[in-house]
């Protein structure tokens, strides 16, 4: 059934037509917010991807899975899901992890916004996004980049899509790299926004598939008069100044196993514990924070911690700027310096840290590498790579 919703914000009115998939309604999925960005001046704000609102890991790993239940069997082998930066990272590790039951030998890679000393594979654009470019790099592993290169079908996943223009940017640049066996491309998104507005096939030589939780269109009119305003320059793909720990790896260079780092950082969270004097996390109100892209080990975290009685929620650190209000899906931010040493301004979104008994923020750079507005919190731990001397 088609259903129809008017959300209003202090720059313009969107207008929603959409249909639900399944049990999914629009309010289980999304909420909306303001972005401070003059491309674009809105932001769905899901509700099942922790990344702007906390939420539970099961929560999240339920719709994974509902979206990885709705991709095929038997599809061409071998596979690539790919991931875009910063936002899906998660969800495509997530819905890759799924896939595994079905496709043992599918590959994740994800884009990525920082420099890595790897050999890189294209670049492509995401035209409406606060930091247009992505990088997307090669395996070291002859055989594994073999695989990639001969991959047959491609699963791009992302948060939303709307014209499918970048879809077409990420399949039209690893092509132009030499990835010519594609014979299929599915494109998985919790929603999908071009009912109506994109061709039922973006590509003229391949086969091409929409997979979807919620789907619809929207049409964004501006306010007369509206307050201008100034984007921070959060477009960077430099690398920074601090050093990138070992976390394994979970798709920024092309892998199988997405979970090699998760003992790592469960070891460095079981120091951080014992340092602080925990016995244990049953009963106690938790927050775990990934950092930018580092964010699907600190989800296997939160799992963990789950699993041990604590009541958990899952969000993360962001470079994306959204202006908070009362009546949006956005209504706390904290500001401060990223922890990769680029003197970028990041965000944290409807975090109360005095809500939480524990807020455990994960980095993959040096605990040292934290601003002091996270430092300075008595109840914040720092879970860092190899990371053993205490730092709050």
């Amino acid at each position: 059934m088609t259903q129809q919703k008017t959300i209003d914000l202090s720059r313009g009115t969107l207008q929603l037509t959409y249909q639900t998939v399944g049990d999914y309604q629009l309010d289980d999925l999304l909420d909306f917010a303001e972005r401070i960005n003059p491309k674009r001046a809105f932001l769905f704000v899901s509700k099942v991807l922790g990344r702007h609102i906390p939420v539970s890991p099961y929560k999240m790993r339920q719709a994974f899975g509902d979206l990885a239940a709705l991709i095929p069997d038997n599809l061409p082998q071998p596979i690539v899901v790919v991931g875009m930066a910063e936002t899906a990272v998660g969800l495509s590790a997530g819905v890759h992890a799924c896939l595994q039951a079905r496709y043992p030998t599918a590959i994740l890679l994800n884009s990525t916004r920082h420099a890595q000393p790897a050999t890189l594979l294209t670049t492509f654009s995401e035209d409406h996004s606060h930091a247009q470019q992505h990088l997307i790099y090669q395996s070291d592993d002859p055989l594994l980049q073999q695989a990639v290169m001969s991959a047959k079908t491609l699963i791009m996943v992302d948060d939303e899509a709307s014209t499918g223009k970048t879809c077409q940017n990420v399949v039209n640049a690893l092509y132009q790299a030499g990835m010519q066996a594609l014979q299929q491309v599915h494109l998985a998104t919790l929603v999908d926004w071009s009912l109506g507005n994109a061709p039922p096939n973006l590509f003229a030589q391949l086969d091409f598939f929409r997979h979807h939780l919620l789907s619809g269109h929207w049409q964004w009119t501006n306010r007369p008069h509206a307050k201008a305003i100034a984007m921070p320059d959060v477009a960077t793909t430099a690398a920074g100044s601090q050093p990138l720990g070992n976390t394994g790896n979970w798709g920024r260079l092309p892998t199988t196993d997405s979970t090699s780092g998760l003992t790592g950082l469960l070891t460095s969270l079981e120091h951080q514990r014992k340092q602080h004097a925990l016995e244990d996390w049953a009963g106690k109100k938790v927050l775990v924070l990934g950092s930018n892209e580092f964010v699907w080990l600190p989800f296997l975290l939160a799992e963990t911690l789950a699993q041990q009685g604590a009541a958990v929620k899952f969000s993360a650190l962001t470079r994306s700027p959204i202006a908070p209000q009362a009546q949006s899906g956005v209504t706390s931010v904290i500001q401060f310096y990223d922890n990769y040493g680029l003197g970028m301004t990041n965000f944290a979104y409807n975090v109360i840290p005095t809500a939480w008994d524990w807020i455990v923020l994960c980095v993959e750079t040096p605990s040292a590498s934290v601003d002091a507005v996270w430092r300075d919190l008595p109840n914040l731990l720092v879970v860092a790579p190899r990371d053993v001397s205490p730092l709050i």
